[in-house]
């Protein structure tokens, strides 16, 4: 006799059922995949797969959002450009010493300098460096009415380069300014404890001080500013000297004078740098080649 769906089983035909050869053949491969998927995850490996394969064809919402992101950063980052260019020239032009732009100019930054400003800043040096950096007849010509436009002052690895442009957007005039250099000023690197005889370049061309004044005098006028540029320099010193050396070799076109002063405190040497061709006629005088 035929049983139909819908009429009613006993419990041993639903046993029956139950534990079918259909049954339980889905059972044990569902058991096998849920454990093989937790010991090998097959699963996520083929959807990487499927969805790798499809890749070029998805709407590509991670790559906007990438962009997005992007162009969010590059909107901080104008901006932070902007604002570091208005901090560096607003430092810049309250600086009060060329070592103060050289420590907050990055390299391969630029700004704006006033003429005035540069004439300030030029001043602050002593004028025994301040020469070798710009004579000043020179700097008078620069920044006399329209000779110079502009004054754009660059930032270095380890210093700043200033150019003088003219109305042509033409450089007229550059120098350049090391931190060392100017460090060593800043640090007044050019006084040295000691006696002239510490310093090897000096030997066998150290002279009295009356000596070497007698012999600075039978220079005419003219000559002695380029032998000692700065005086103020000498006359800030305190204590008297005693002897003067005479450095024995040139550096672009300078040779260093070293005065050696005596003072309660103890000896100290100061240095400073003198035209070449002056130390060569004064030394000719010393010499008594002239007398």
């Amino acid at each position: 006799m035929t049983i139909e769906w819908y009429e009613s089983v006993g419990i041993r035909e639903r046993l029956k059922r139950t534990v079918s050869f259909l049954n339980i053949s889905v059972m044990i491969l569902s058991v096998m995949l849920i454990f093989s998927e937790y010991r090998f995850g097959w699963g996520e490996q083929v959807l990487g797969r499927f969805l790798a394969a499809i890749n070029q064809t998805r709407p590509e919402k991670g790559a906007v959002w990438e962009l997005g992101r992007d162009t969010l950063t590059a909107h901080e980052t104008v901006s932070q450009l902007i604002d570091r260019k208005s901090d560096t020239k607003a430092f810049a032009h309250r600086a009060d010493s060329f070592s103060g732009i050289v420590h907050h100019l990055l390299p391969g930054e630029w700004v704006t300098l006033d003429k005035s400003h540069f004439k300030d800043l030029y001043r602050t040096l002593p004028l025994t460096h301040a020469r070798q950096i710009l004579e000043p007849a020179r700097l008078i010509w620069l920044l006399n009415g329209d000779v110079t436009d502009r004054i754009f002052c660059e930032g270095l690895k380890n210093g700043i380069k200033i150019y003088f442009i003219n109305t042509g957007n033409r450089v007229i005039h550059q120098i350049e300014l090391t931190q060392d250099a100017l460090t060593a000023i800043t640090e007044k690197k050019y006084l040295k404890p000691g006696t002239l005889e510490a310093f090897d370049e000096f030997s066998g061309r150290i002279y009295p001080v009356n000596r070497f004044f007698d012999a600075v005098f039978k220079l005419p006028a003219e000559m002695i500013p380029d032998l000692l540029p700065d005086t103020d320099l000498l006359l800030d010193q305190e204590g008297v000297i005693s002897r003067v050396g005479i450095w024995n070799e040139a550096e672009d076109g300078f040779i260093r004078l070293g005065f050696e002063f005596r003072h309660q405190t103890g000896v100290r040497v100061l240095f400073v740098n003198a035209r070449e061709w002056t130390v060569w006629q004064l030394g000719l005088i010393l010499k008594g080649a002239h007398s």
